[in-house]
């Protein structure tokens, strides 16, 4: 055993442990998750890549990176204290605010003496004849512990595009989740962008402003809101400071666990000037009311959907000056809201810049990287730089990257080749001891609300194990398909299960990831915990405890 990583000691049921319990990644969730273990008395280990906590706000620095959550509504609940003394500077936060705010956390609470940074969890097996796992570091050495929970994170498995030639390229080239921690200058370059997602819309935003000339190659369309982000005022903060409360049992109220929550109205019980009255209030508000905050039917009657996919489309035509980059710009693959919207700070005048060139790859496609730039098929483009704002293999694939075994040396990967199968998205039948925050079939949405709460019942499950004496802790088969079956149930209906995105598991750069699934649980938080309550207070009937 490697004094590093910690030393054996006997369990309350007399089997011998490294540590209680192994939390890998030290962002939101496993600070989180730190901090409710040591309550319960457990040592506790968590293991983090990064030299740093913070997860997605330690990686992603790329210019522009930001929440689209309200500041105050992202932050922690827990402490009374922490709200009391940490104020916000923007309504949403960019991305060294949200980093400084989690190092707070970090030493406020004294978390850093419990977690190793720079180290990678290679390989998680359990060991059935000790009810542990045994987790096995990048360095080669390994731990055991009774409990493994896993805070690794929705979007934090970055993935480049499958395109020839990406090493040969002779200039600076990096992905935005690995973004370089030392000051990048544009001032003068030839910039690509690979990428129009949400980090590709704040990423080319902040690059457009100081780059000689950026070239951006879009893939698909996305439609985008205003974020209409400002400073808080000290008036504003001492404000938010007083309605704490009431902004958190907001949050817990809504399906998406934001301020924002649908309008109860269809479509179609306004007139049609009541209606663009309504959108157009929505889109001069701040953050996500014009999508979690709609008419009832947006996301779910096509009819209604093409209502709402128009009216934005005329204003992507209203703020981009030339009609053929705006045609480009205009989404024609999916309807507003069914993937997940970005929210922008001018991202659209971008195209109205001299500066500025949009290639669509779906005229012209990427043939290959070269080693001065990005060959399509009709043009050869030199670069300085190259920035992939290609996204992540979503909800799964830091899990994937792990070689995770449960009983029998099952993989997790294998377990989970037609789909994820989970247990309120927290355990999976066969991997005993094994849970996870936020894992594939929870509800996603503002995700420090939904982290506070499912950390919550992880802790509640192994302080009863712990109590009662349980080493082995369990789903049933038959309670796992059952909530897998209703995971899937709650999406039907949906129009965003009809398109692709790594909201439904699509990613075309990774293997095995080409057919829809059923990634998360769209029944809303409010109905999310009243499921996973009833498991607690019943008595954890679904699981299988010894």
């Amino acid at each position: 055993m490697n004094d590093r990583v910690g030393a054996a000691r006997e369990t309350s049921a007399g089997l011998a442990t490294d540590f209680d319990a192994i939390v890998i990644g030290a962002g939101v969730s496993g600070l989180y998750q730190l901090y409710r273990l040591r309550e319960l008395g457990l040592t506790t280990r968590v293991f983090e890549s990064g030299s740093n906590v913070g997860g997605t706000w330690y990686w992603n620095r790329y210019p522009g990176a930001r929440f689209d959550s309200e500041s105050w509504t992202y932050g922690y609940s827990f402490s009374q204290e922490l709200l009391d003394e940490w104020d916000w500077e923007e309504h949403f936060a960019g991305q060294p605010e949200t980093e400084r705010y989690l190092n707070h956390v970090a030493d406020k609470f004294d978390l850093r003496r419990d977690i190793r940074f720079k180290t990678t969890v290679t390989a998680a097996h359990y060991q059935e004849d000790s009810r542990s796992w045994k987790v096995t570091l990048d360095d080669g050495t390994s731990c055991t512990a009774r409990f493994l929970v896993t805070a690794v994170g929705v979007l934090s498995a970055s993935v480049l595009p499958r395109i020839p030639g990406i090493e040969s390229f002779k200039g600076q080239s990096c992905h935005t989740h690995n973004w370089p921690k030392q000051p990048v200058s544009f001032e003068g370059k030839r910039v690509a962008v690979i990428g129009t997602g949400a980090t590709g819309i704040q990423a080319i935003t902040e690059i457009a402003k100081t780059a000689g000339h950026l070239t951006v190659f879009q893939r698909t369309a996305q439609w985008s809101a205003p974020l209409h982000n400002s400073k808080v005022t000290p008036q504003e903060m001492a404000e938010i400071r007083k309605n704490y409360a009431d902004i958190f049992a907001r949050c817990q109220e809504t399906v998406g666990c934001f301020i924002h929550a649908a309008d109860p109205r269809s479509v179609f019980d306004v007139t049609a000037e009541e209606r663009e009255a309504f959108w157009e209030k929505r889109y001069g508000e701040p953050g996500f009311g014009i999508w979690m905050g709609n008419f009832r039917d947006v996301l779910t009657d096509r009819a209604a959907n093409k209502l709402m996919s128009d009216w934005l489309a005329g204003k992507i035509r209203q703020r981009v000056k030339d009609p053929a980059v705006a045609e480009r710009l205009v989404p024609k693959t999916h309807g507003f809201g069914t993937r997940r919207v970005p929210l922008e700070s001018g991202y659209f005048e971008v195209y109205n810049q001299p500066n500025v060139t949009l290639v669509d790859l779906t005229e012209t496609p990427i043939e290959r990287i070269t080693p001065d730039g990005i060959r399509t098929s009709d043009a050869d483009y030199g670069f300085d730089m190259i920035v992939y704002a290609t996204g992540f293999d979503a909800i799964t694939g830091a899990f994937d990257q792990i070689d995770i075994r449960g009983v029998g040396g099952l993989s997790l990967k294998d377990k989970w080749a037609d789909g994820p199968v989970t247990l309120l998205g927290i355990l999976v039948d066969g991997f005993p001891n094994f849970m996870m925050v936020m894992g594939p079939h929870a509800g996603l949405g503002n995700f420090p609300r939904a982290v506070e709460y499912t950390s919550d019942w992880v802790t509640a499950l192994i302080r009863h194990a712990r109590d009662n004496g349980l080493t082995r802790v369990d789903a049933t088969p038959e309670a796992a398909k059952a909530w897998t079956d209703h995971v899937i149930e709650t999406n039907e209906g949906l129009l965003f299960n009809e398109v692709d995105s790594w909201m439904t598991g699509i990613n075309r750069n990774v293997e095995g990831k080409q057919v829809r699934r059923v990634m998360r649980y769209s029944g809303g938080h409010p109905a999310f915990r009243q499921h996973c309550d009833a498991v607690s207070t019943g008595g954890y009937r679904e699981l299988s405890m010894a």
